[in-house]
């Protein structure tokens, strides 16, 4: 296996700087989040790219900007490098001439959410950890109780009492210990928080450890490898947590430090729900961090994140990138679930559907504009969530009554 060239940990307000040999959370100072750094320096005198189209497709291939050691550590349910899709159907109705979808379907348990805990348990794995612990809307602690269940790891996790059925099944099902909480995920936090300091669990919250955004941040390698190292003008991203929007942006940088990238950068914009804005909010009253969402309120379960930790880094790359943050809602969401499958045969969650019902807001206002190459996230699958389709009652046909196929079931209906 190739080295890794990960140098250390640096807290993203003080910048203080940590051994990366040791178990952490967040600064001791600070409480804010950490980030890993590599020493590009060193990669960079000895580095050819070719190296990674020469490895399997996975987001594995990257591992000199990967956080672990020993490729022994590596806990994989085969992390493939997800497809990059043009949607010529959708551009056109929308007058986008060059818009994609980057599909991150096609991962373990369904989402994106395996990048970040493959990476996560990972490092548990190479730390020593035995006992995991996660707060999640869902799809995050099927991912970690996969992870889990693959590494030989305890599991405990707790979502709000109102998460998918669909994601509390696969949870028991892989051995997780699942507690159901009344409240939002930041109420599961609290319960994850007091366990940390008696029972002995690692949090793998969102940024609250360093590395979930590590595998995140393999979405943006691969969009620019995909892209033949031309970045889009805009990345649109469903925001609940905001690991993944600051995982493209440290991609991208790390890319241009290694001379791989221009100094063009996308546009990253967020989107989230107009029942859990608080990125939107803050972002459009200049402020650098968010406050509490009162009352929040969405299917997309995944975007109910009242006050994401990392609000400062997230804000910070909006402005950074000239990007924006803009709400959508859920009948919109609703639509958009519907219209990307009918229109491209792609099947998104309610937070990938969210990319696309912000797309004719974001026209209007200029933000995006008809020539501009721009990319979706499509952060999950439409199968765990048929519950919020509706559809009309199915006909019901007798092969042995010909009289039966009327000529007017095989018109479209009015």
């Amino acid at each position: 296996m190739e080295k890794s060239y990960f140098a250390h940990l640096e807290c993203s307000a003080c910048g203080r700087a940590f051994d990366p040999h040791g178990v952490r959370t967040t600064c001791p100072d600070c409480e804010q989040p950490l980030l890993a750094r590599y020493d590009l320096d060193a990669l960079k005198r000895s580095f050819d790219p070719e190296r990674w189209r020469e490895r399997p497709a996975t987001m594995w291939r990257y591992r000199e900007l990967l956080p672990v050691f020993d490729e022994k550590s590596i806990v994989t349910l085969g992390e493939t490098q997800t497809p990059l899709l043009p949607l010529p159907r959708l551009g056109e109705a929308l007058g986008l001439r060059d818009l994609w979808l980057k599909d991150e379907t096609r991962l373990p348990t369904g989402t994106f959410k395996a990048r970040g805990l493959a990476m996560a348990v990972s490092k548990c794995v190479e730390l020593g950890i035995k006992r995991v612990a996660i707060p999640s809307a869902g799809n995050a602690a099927e991912a970690l109780s996969a992870y889990a269940a693959r590494a030989g790891l305890e599991c405990f996790v707790f979502m709000p009492q109102d998460a998918p059925l669909a994601n509390q099944r696969v949870c028991q099902a892989a051995g997780a210990r699942v507690f159901l909480v009344k409240g939002l995920i930041g109420d599961a936090g609290r319960i994850v928080q007091q366990g940390v300091k008696t029972e002995g669990w690692f949090d793998v919250s969102t940024f609250k450890e360093p590395y979930r955004l590590e595998g995140k941040k393999t979405m943006g390698f691969e969009l620019a490898e995909q892209l033949q190292w031309e970045l889009p003008d805009a990345v649109v991203y469903p925001t609940g947590g905001g690991t993944g929007l600051v995982g493209f942006w440290k991609a991208f940088e790390e890319l241009g430090e290694l001379g791989l990238v221009g100094e063009k950068r996308p546009k990253m914009i967020a989107v989230q729900a107009e029942g859990c804005a608080p990125i939107v909010k803050a972002f459009h009253e200049g402020r650098d961090e968010a406050e509490p969402w009162e009352g929040a309120r969405t299917i997309a379960g995944g975007l109910r994140v009242p006050k994401p930790f990392a609000d400062r880094l997230i804000l910070r790359v909006l402005r950074a990138s000239g990007g924006t943050a803009v709400a959508v809602s859920d009948r919109e969401i609703l639509e958009s679930m519907k219209r990307l499958a009918r229109a491209e045969g792609l099947f998104a969650s309610p937070e990938g559907a969210a990319p696309v019902a912000a797309l004719p807001k974001l026209l209007r206002e200029g933000v995006l504009k008809p020539t501009e190459r721009i990319v979706l996230l499509n952060s999950g699958t439409l199968l765990k969530h048929v519950e919020l389709l509706e559809g009309s009652e199915l006909p019901v046909l007798d092969p042995h009554q010909s009289d039966s196929l009327s000529r007017s079931l095989w018109e479209e209906p009015s």
